[in-house]
């Protein structure tokens, strides 16, 4: 029996998954025939064509879809062995971080401080973005890990949930709405109403109730940031449905008021999501380190809002 390796394997499922031996040499940090000659000599060993090579593509042989899921086991028990001998302090590398800005605006300063304290040899590479740019980073293998508006419906796609951001109606405090009781749509949507963006779930949320319930359709001014939200609802241009725990320190500085209303969009739902074809053992270190990290800011801003 003609043997094989670990680095054989990932390769393989590298070049399966981006159906590309070019990204996946730029995913190993190697070269393009470096990626052939592995490919190669996997084929020896297992006495099976794993790939048709086309023009600018390859594609899976029947036999390697056959050969896929033992691969992906395999590499799988390989990575949990290396995780057991080393632990996640000594691992090294590089994690490309995908992050809605919500979660800039909440806890991820507090990830980042517990990535640092334990993966000290692991640099962030942080895009922020909409969640649906994110989503195509994470399902195009640009970013390892995105924390974004989920779940990604994705088989190779694994989702671990966040606590969720209630959101409230938040504006300036001379803005002239009724103080001392609760609102009704028809009264808070006297004035424009600042959103998310168009391609958002809560605009959409928006859109849909505005529509079903409501005569004329108020003003909509979709924001593709929180900082713009922020600053148009502080200057009285209208009234923004924003996270409760983004606006806090505004509400707490009377540059915000919250305006309670008979009606308010669903909580934000927010995932650390990653793939896990190709296995990526960092990229799931970090989901839940995030996880831990996330549930710990929830609990300190619970008690925050009832003292």
């Amino acid at each position: 029996m003609i043997p094989f390796n670990i680095k054989q394997l990932e390769t393989f499922l590298l070049v399966a998954a981006f159906g590309s031996f070019r990204k996946a040499a730029e995913r190993l940090n190697t070269t393009q025939p470096a990626v052939s000659t592995r490919i190669a000599s996997l084929e020896e060993a297992l006495g099976a064509k794993l790939f048709e090579r086309q023009a600018s593509t390859v594609r899976l042989t029947a036999q390697g879809q056959q050969l896929l899921p033992s691969a992906q086991s395999v590499l799988k028990v390989a990575e949990r062995l290396q995780l057991t001998a080393k632990s996640l302090s000594e691992t090294a590398g590089v994690l490309r971080l995908g992050v809605s800005e919500t979660i800039v605006h909440t806890w991820l300063p507090d990830f980042l401080k517990q990535l640092q304290t334990h993966c000290p040899l692991v640099d962030a590479d942080i895009l922020v973005d909409s969640s649906a740019t994110l989503r195509s980073e994470l399902m195009t293998h640009r970013i390892d890990l995105a924390f974004l508006m989920g779940p990604v419906s994705e088989y190779a796609i694994e989702n671990i949930d966040m606590p969720p951001f209630p959101l409230v109606w938040v504006c300036a405090p001379d803005l002239e709405l009724p103080k001392g009781r609760k609102l009704t749509l028809q009264e808070l949507t006297r004035f424009p109403v600042i959103s998310y963006a168009r391609t958002t779930r809560p605009y959409t949320e928006l859109y849909r109730k505005f529509s079903r319930d409501l005569e004329e359709m108020p003003r909509i001014f979709p924001a593709n940031s929180i900082a713009a939200a922020l600053k148009m609802a502080m200057t009285g241009i209208g009234i923004a449905s924003l996270p409760r725990d983004v606006v806090v320190e505004h509400t707490m500085a009377g540059t915000l008021r919250i305006a309670d209303c008979d009606w308010h969009p669903s909580d934000l739902e927010f995932t650390a999501s990653y793939s896990s074809e190709p296995s990526n053992p960092l990229a799931e270190q970090a989901a839940q380190l995030a996880a831990c990290t996330a549930h710990s800011y929830s609990v300190r801003a619970s008690r925050a809002r009832t003292q």
